[in-house]
């Protein structure tokens, strides 16, 4: 049984990469549900499918997150995991096709639930700005921020997995990018630039571009609506299996739950301390406790 993929809005649905990749269910926003609703809509998640693991931005609304927390609460269930994004919307929505992706493997939910953090390593999410003016979730310098008023001015922002920022003109270099075969989603905003897919696409080796709906909260992230947001990734299911497969599996000592990592992706609970030092062999398995699960 496939392990229930859930996200806070419609707009971080993207189309399934193939016929087996299974829908996202979206949880409304609490202005447009009841909460005896919301939880009667999410136990019927739990009876369908066991586990449910709901994907939540970073930028999400306080109200939303609260309600997430609460209805966990009440349901008293130990089967939902929520997941927090800090990834730009479109990222997190290329995150939640990926989790949905594994969702139908030969993995435990708690190891597709701390994958997430493992797999956001893995997306190059940025975008193309007509202003920096207003940015805040990237680290601009002053100057970045006086150019970023002048008219006609554009920058390509990299908000991860190491944020970058380049003024777009002639001889600019694009940000450095992934070292490994991707593909490019991308969303427009009200900015008219083919630059993702005339110089970003070629320099990053992309395989293919796909164009989305700009989610509705990418202009708030961004710091303006004069943008082009994109976002490259792996695409393909048995990457993904097989980056996921080469971390070492632990088990969570609080919930039991199996997980990947440093962190337990259902009840968030670190991984114990290692013990102290005895030689080189400890010293080799704290490195590995300690790496988050990331894959060099």
């Amino acid at each position: 049984m496939p392990t229930a993929i859930a996200v806070t809005s419609a707009d971080l649905v993207l189309p399934p990469t193939d016929q087996q990749t299974p829908n996202a269910a979206v949880l409304p926003a609490p202005g447009s549900q009841p909460l005896a609703s919301a939880v009667a809509d999410l136990q019927l998640l739990l009876d369908r499918y066991g586990h449910v693991i709901v994907v939540c931005p970073s930028s999400v609304p306080t109200a939303t997150e609260q309600r997430l927390h609460a209805v966990r609460s009440l349901l008293e269930s130990d089967r939902i995991a929520l997941v927090k994004s800090e990834l730009p919307p479109l990222g997190t929505a290329v995150l939640a096709r990926q989790l949905r992706q594994l969702s139908i493997c030969d993995f435990s939910p708690g190891v597709v639930a701390s994958a997430a953090r493992l797999l956001a390593h893995y997306i190059y999410a940025g975008a193309v700005l007509g202003s920096v003016a207003r940015l805040d979730r990237v680290p601009v310098s002053l100057k970045s921020h006086l150019k970023g008023w002048m008219p006609g001015a554009q920058f390509a922002v990299l908000a991860g997995p190491v944020p970058q920022l380049v003024k777009l003109g002639p001889g600019a270099e694009p940000p450095a990018g992934p070292e490994f075969a991707t593909q490019l989603v991308l969303a427009r905003g009200q900015l008219q630039t083919d630059w993702p897919v005339s110089a970003l696409a070629p320099r990053w080796q992309v395989q293919g571009v796909k164009e989305a709906p700009l989610p509705a909260d990418s202009p708030g992230w961004w710091g303006t609506g004069r943008l082009v947001e994109f976002a490259a990734h792996l695409p393909d299911l048995a990457v993904l299996h097989q980056l996921v497969s080469s971390v070492r599996r632990e088990t969570c000592h609080w919930c039991r739950m199996e997980l990947i990592g440093d962190r337990c992706g259902f009840c968030s609970a670190p991984l114990p301390t290692p013990p102290a030092d005895t030689g080189p062999g400890t010293r080799a398995g704290a490195r590995a406790l300690t790496s988050g699960g990331r894959v060099p």
